[in-house]
């Protein structure tokens, strides 16, 4: 079972993306991986390996910016490799994301992918799910609406978080048969497979319900259903009290 992770707010980003998900490496894993925004720049780095080790070989809580996506995986689709780690691109550099769950009809849509082009360098069901996002981009879809679209075309369970160099000022989060929460905090959100993974810092807590889309910026929360329509979900919202 992987744990996924996404800051966005005020304060650096690297460090409590990297705290949470050593709050969540109970769930056991083979290698992690972050990325973050900065400058209008998608930097990824990523391992096999404990993930103290990768955050000293790849200094990952140096890396820039107020807004990253982490991960912590445990194979299924792919061997153990740094190609296989999360997060995963696509083929512009522009579109990254992190994923929790198995997107049953992969080997469909790669076939789909590389007969137009796309190139992939992982064996994972994960790469995808980049490649289909920055497709609907180029045809001028934003980041959420790119993923309304491509949420239909993916069969199986998951939830995914993903970020992109083209809109460097949000996370899209979005669930299918997998957890995911929302953490809401002074200074910017958390948006996560487990709620552990923000224990602590989070004052409220609010559960994407499935279908649903978040769109996390600094300043605030946009929730969408899967047909686009937008959702007033703060009467759902939960004060939590962390001991």
């Amino acid at each position: 079972m992987c744990g996924i992770i996404g800051y966005c707010g005020k304060q650096a980003a690297a460090p409590l993306t990297l705290e949470g998900l050593k709050r969540v490496e109970y769930r056991g894993y083979d290698s992690a991986g972050v990325a973050t925004l900065f400058n209008g720049q998608l930097l990824v780095k990523k391992d096999i390996g404990k993930l103290s080790e990768i955050e000293t070989k790849h200094n990952l809580s140096s890396l820039p910016g107020n807004l990253a996506i982490g991960h912590t995986r445990w194979a299924t689709h792919g061997s153990v490799t740094p190609a296989n780690a999360h997060p995963h691109c696509d083929s512009t550099n522009t579109v990254a994301v992190v994923h929790n769950g198995i997107i049953e009809n992969y080997q469909e849509l790669r076939r789909y992918l590389t007969g137009k082009g796309y190139r992939f360098v992982s064996e994972t069901d994960t790469e995808v799910i980049p490649h289909l996002i920055g497709e609907e981009m180029e045809r001028g879809l934003s980041l959420e609406e790119a993923v309304l679209a491509v949420m239909p075309k993916l069969k199986g369970s998951y939830a995914f978080l993903t970020i992109s160099s083209r809109e460097p000022d949000k996370i899209v989060a979005t669930r299918k048969e997998s957890p995911l929460a929302i953490g809401i905090l002074g200074h910017g959100y958390f948006a996560a497979s487990d709620a552990l993974a923000f224990a602590g810092q989070a004052d409220k807590l609010m559960p994407l319900d499935d279908g649903e889309v978040a769109v996390i910026k600094a300043d605030g929360i946009e929730f969408f259903d899967a047909s686009g329509n937008k959702l007033d979900k703060e009467a759902r919202c939960i004060d939590v009290r962390w001991s």
